[in-house]
């Protein structure tokens, strides 16, 4: 048997030539580019045949007879039993020009070069998308009736099998596959399409919710999934029966499944949180067409909508699909397929397949470089308060990642000890001495850098000052509050603000801001503090909604409790179980690399949800906790020199210390 195939390079090409070969004396001649000639060895090699079984046909889709040559037409003329017909594009994504010259001009030539050799029979496969948008049942011997095929991609499918239909001169059959996945046994696809395209959303809410909870899921039209391995079977086996002339073939699922259905496989195959709760995407239709246009008229509407789209991995009309009303009968295809042993698996029991797949080998994240040697490499690093606690750890990292680390510093002697650290690790930081709480040192000090280093591609705000003491303390101790608020705000703001027009010049930069937990739980004892971050949060967010479209972001990290310096005054955190400075430069890495707007605990998320659902609750919570908890001798006014009073902590308060881990008390 004689074989000529297009499109036996593609990912259902590859698999029925294979299969082809398999049958006893069998030859294929296939399609292939002449610039993709050294392709060719791989192929024999994969098929595992000889170069007497598998022939490659020079020639180009897009040209007439396909670019085959005479010799080659003369040399195939009258030997080619079956022709099979893939090579097509299928992505709803590509441009309509592209698919009308190979789908409907490609199909043109294909089916000129059929007849020039005097095929036996020719074996279109096209696809479910020729029969449109058809509201209700598509039967396998429809064609005219298909409906509301607009779009590119169908309009394509539909036009090419008209060719087939109207100008074969060659006996012909059709098939149509449904929405064609990977193997059923392996996984095992070569491209995002159909399904896939959801993967991203599933994982993103495995990511954020615990397996357990119930979610909401979008519900629509049915859906027809196929796995290529029933598609590649299926059409061996009829394509090879008598009888089937001018017959069409639905290579479909029989089940098929509502769109809902299928996201709530995918995700119990993906361990993502069970889909109880299903809105109807026909709901949006009561919307009427001018509203939708009008808000779609809105920049922010369609840059929300964009980014979310573009976040997600969606392509533009995916959701116009959403509400696929067709279903497809197969009659014929059962029939042809009875007693053959081949017939279309259930989703159910290969979905894990499809995901576990994709997941290893197709996720886009896995394309991109997520290590902070990628983000950071060559790249100048500003960490404010660098030469100890969490700036230190942060700097090192930066450091080690290949990043241009600057550090800076009051403390002279803090400083040259950090760097000889560094230099005893094999890299280097670049110290600077200021208090940027003094405005005219900070201002000298923006002036240097952005004169020594162009600027900086990330700035950590990390320099800040603590203070825990009752504000019944502090009644005259208002000082308290203007030097937390010199260095925790406006200290931050002289640094950022002088780096920002050199970020807005190159259109890219990344700020960090070390905030506070105690900003989400609202801490007792440290109004100060909290205050001082929590306007540095204000206007983190007012910053990054004017710099959004400028390719400048903005990351807060609520940090909770971390072993440093900073609070070593207070006698009671020895025994609090704590993060470690390294714990904290891990989050400011994260920070860097995935540049979240916010980065927090559950805890912290837990306080703030607490604050604002239950407010009453919260207070009555953070009263208890600040009656338990004693100020500490210092911020009780004891002077230098004296000796700290020992701390006596009641049974309630070490098992809150333990529980509420992080947490300022």
């Amino acid at each position: 048997m004689r074989y000529f195939v297009t499109g036996a390079t593609g990912f259902i090409g590859k698999r029925l030539v294979k299969r082809l070969l398999e049958r006893k004396g069998s030859v294929v001649y296939f399609l292939i580019r002449k610039a993709s000639e050294d392709k060719v060895a791989g192929l024999r090699q994969y098929w595992g045949a000889s170069t007497a079984r598998v022939v490659p046909v020079f020639g180009d889709l897009t040209s007439k007879k396909l670019g085959v040559s005479a010799a080659d037409i003369k040399l195939l003329k009258g030997q080619v039993e079956h022709f099979y017909h893939l090579a097509a594009i299928y992505d709803l994504g590509a441009d309509e020009a592209s698919q009308i010259e190979v789908n409907v001009d490609g199909t043109r030539n294909t089916v000129e070069l059929a007849k020039a050799v005097d095929a036996g029979h020719f074996h279109h496969v096209s696809s479910i998308a020729a029969a449109g948008l058809y509201e209700g049942v598509f039967r396998e011997d429809m064609f005219d009736e298909a409906e509301n095929y607009e779009h590119p991609y169908f309009m394509t499918k539909h036009e090419s099998e008209k060719i087939v239909r109207a100008e074969c001169k060659v006996p012909w059959s059709v098939y149509r596959p449904a929405m064609v996945v990977g193997d059923s046994s392996t996984g095992e696809m070569d491209k995002i399409d159909g399904p896939y395209y959801f993967f991203k959303l599933i994982q993103r809410m495995r990511q954020l919710l615990p397996p357990w909870m119930p979610s909401v899921g979008l519900e629509g039209g049915r859906i027809n999934i196929v796995p290529v391995d029933f598609v590649v079977d299926a059409l061996n086996v009829i394509s090879h029966q008598q009888n089937i002339e001018r017959k069409c073939y639905h290579l479909v699922d029989p089940q098929g499944y509502r769109v809902g259905d299928v996201l709530d496989i995918f995700s119990k195959a993906a361990h993502a949180p069970k889909m109880n709760l299903f809105i109807n995407a026909a709901l949006l239709g009561f919307i009427p067409r001018s509203i939708t246009k009008g808000l779609m008229a809105l920049a922010p509407v369609r840059r929300v909508r964009n980014a979310i789209m573009k976040d997600l991995g969606l392509p533009e009309d995916m959701l116009t699909f959403v509400n696929y009303p067709t279903r497809f009968d197969c009659r014929e295809t059962l029939a042809a397929l009875k007693g053959s042993g081949v017939e279309c698996p259930n989703l159910k029991e290969y979905a894990w397949h499809l995901w576990d797949y994709w997941e290893r080998h197709l996720d886009p994240d896995l394309h991109i470089d997520r290590s902070l040697r990628g983000t950071v490499g060559g790249k100048v690093v500003l960490v404010t308060g660098g030469s100890s606690g969490i700036g230190l750890a942060a700097a090192h990292k930066f450091a080690e990642a290949g990043a241009i680390t600057l550090i800076c510093g009051r403390d002279q002697d803090k400083l040259d000890t950090s760097c000889d650290e560094a230099k005893g690790r094999g890299y280097t930081f670049v110290p600077y001495k200021v208090d940027i709480a003094d405005a005219t040192d900070c201002e000298a000090f923006v002036q240097q850098v952005n004169a020594n280093h162009g600027g900086v591609d990330f700035l950590i705000n990390n320099a800040g000052r603590s203070i825990r003491r009752a504000i019944e303390s502090s009644y005259d101790r208002f000082h308290d509050y203007e030097r937390t608020m010199q260095l925790n705000y406006f200290g931050c703001l002289r640094v950022t603000m002088g780096l920002l027009p050199g970020m807005v010049a190159k259109r890219k930069g990344h700020v960090v801001n070390i905030s506070s937990i105690g900003v989400l739980t609202n801490a007792p004892r440290f109004s100060a503090y909290v205050a001082s971050k929590a306007a540095l949060d204000a206007w983190t967010r007012c910053a990054s909604s004017e710099f959004a479209d400028q390719g400048i972001s903005f990351t807060t990290i609520n940090m909770p409790l971390v072993r440093t310096p900073m609070i070593a005054p207070t006698g009671l955190y020895n025994n609090v179980p704590t993060l470690s400075p390294e714990e904290a430069a891990d989050m400011i890495a994260q920070a860097c690399i995935f540049k979240p707007v916010r980065i927090a605990t559950r805890l912290g998320i837990t306080g703030q949800v607490l604050h604002a659902v239950l407010p009453r609750v919260a207070q009555i919570a953070m009263n208890t906790s600040f009656r338990m908890f004693p100020d500490s001798t210092a911020a009780k006014g004891a002077k230098l020199g004296d000796k700290p009073a020992k701390q006596h902590l009641s049974a309630e308060a070490v098992a809150m210390q333990q529980m509420m881990r992080g947490i300022h008390f």
